[in-house]
């Protein structure tokens, strides 16, 4: 199986299997995207002649060559390895947790799937007893693995720093004995960010996520105060000084796009004038009857934003200003194993959420849903059953996947937004496959621009 796309002025195949990806001239990308369908290279004759007449009889022949060793380097055309779906299947071991240190939120946010952090639940704080279950919950359930991850969530985290310190504590006693290296990452709306706050983070989190939604009056319109008031001028100066702090260390600016500003490449471009050079701007995440949910008609506009996102990203990288974006961040080495490129995050099989009362969810999305609670700290992970279904929604299981050209990179998509939308973990949400594809292709594009350093510059 081959994709094949031009964008940018850049023609490129993928060959999906293998994962090579090949920018082409004109006339191999023809040859690709005609009537050849598999690694036999049998051009039509009334094809073959139109492209001779075009191109010239000696070029098509090595343009065919050049395919055909591309071909027998299992480059292009290329098959899947038979053992392949097998890996994908086998039991996964528990890497990481998402904690949910504080059920609370001093923030009141439009799009807020967690109902101001309380998850359609009551306000509750993590306590000490069960924030050391979770560091041991992991431990025990994570094999040999020797790297972990926790991520402290909420809600609003800061909100339970006192708690976020001790715990960080206790794993970091429990590494010597364990053989475990533990890596942490926090993830805030940045109100409750003190100077002594932002040193601790610093020293402790291996990567800060600081939420900030782009202009003023865009942030503002979603994420207030809970006194109803914008939260933009209270919060930008923290996560600026944060991301000082953080310099090349991993942080990203984090915001998020709903209908109210489908043109959000306005908002990355407002980023990247605060100095913010690590970007993440997603579509929201709500149900489908929400107004701020996005729609099949927004799609192509959508699209046409991410376009425009890529021209302001080549533009700073000209001009010696270079910022990245989350969502063009793209693996070309196959690096993943197998069985996370086909199953992804690994919600409910390798990575649970755990609630301050201890209880096990598959990802902090369906934390408050009893019917995906799959267990407890104290007795692990319980609900078989539904562990069962996480197990069993890969790429291999879901029949849209099976054929689609993206499913390495995006790994079947997200397993919250497949249930909310459809009410089922194995047919892929169908705005997020559509803008997924559109994203890859943009980040290939970018990706060919800056390994050929063809000059970025964008007018005609």
């Amino acid at each position: 199986m081959i994709h094949t796309f031009s964008k940018n002025g850049i023609n490129l195949a993928i060959d999906v299997n293998s994962g090579a990806v090949h920018m082409v001239d004109e006339l191999v990308y023809k040859i690709l995207t005609g009537s050849v369908t598999s690694k036999h290279l049998q051009l039509q004759d009334h094809e073959r002649q139109q492209l001779e007449t075009e191109y010239g009889k000696s070029a098509v022949i090595d343009a065919l060559a050049e395919i055909g060793q591309l071909i027998s380097a299992n480059l292009l055309f290329s098959e899947a390895h038979p053992l392949d779906e097998e890996v994908a299947h086998r039991p996964g071991i528990v890497k990481a947790i998402c904690l949910h240190v504080a059920h609370d939120c001093n923030l009141s946010c439009a799009y807020c799937f967690a109902s101001e952090g309380t998850f359609q639940g009551e306000r509750s704080m993590m306590n000490l007893s069960t924030g050391k279950a979770a560091i041991d919950f992991l431990i025990r359930h994570s094999a040999k693995r020797t790297h972990l991850e926790v991520d402290f969530f909420g809600g609003e985290p800061l909100l339970n720093m006192p708690l976020v310190k001790e715990v960080v504590a206790y794993a970091r006693s429990r590494e010597q004995d364990t053989g475990k290296e533990f890596r942490f990452t926090l993830t805030t709306n940045a109100l409750a960010l003190t100077d002594e706050n932002m040193a601790w983070i610093n020293e402790h989190m291996s990567n800060v996520v600081l939420s900030l939604d782009g202009r003023p009056e865009i942030n503002d319109q979603m994420r207030k105060c809970r006194n109803g008031e914008g939260s933009y001028r209270k919060i930008l100066p923290n996560i600026k000084k944060m991301a000082a702090l953080r310099a090349d260390r991993p942080h990203f600016v984090r915001g998020t796009f709903t209908r109210e500003n489908l043109d959000f490449a306005n908002d990355v471009a407002h980023l990247v004038d605060q100095g913010f050079r690590e970007i993440s701007v997603e579509p929201v995440v709500a149900p489908p009857e929400s107004p701020l949910s996005l729609r099949d008609e927004d799609c192509n506009l959508i699209e046409k934003e991410y376009d425009r996102l890529a021209e302001l990203y080549l533009q700073c990288a000209n001009a010696g200003q270079p910022f990245r974006f989350f969502h063009f961040i793209i693996d070309l080495k196959q690096g993943p194993c197998m069985k996370k490129r086909a199953s992804g995050c690994g919600a409910g099989t390798e990575y649970v959420a755990i609630t301050p009362e201890g209880d096990l969810y598959p990802c902090h999305q369906f934390v408050g849903n009893p019917d995906f609670c799959i267990g407890h700290v104290s007795t692990g992970l319980t609900a078989a059953e539904t562990v069962a279904q996480f197990e069993n929604a890969t790429i291999y299981d879901k029949s849209e996947c099976r054929e689609c050209w993206a499913k390495y990179y995006c790994s079947g998509g997200c397993h919250a937004n497949a249930w909310h939308s459809n009410g089922s973990l194995i047919k892929p949400y169908a705005i997020g496959c559509r803008l997924e594809k559109s994203r890859i292709e943009t980040a290939l594009m970018l990706v060919a621009k800056e390994s050929e350093e063809i000059d970025y510059d964008q007018s005609p």
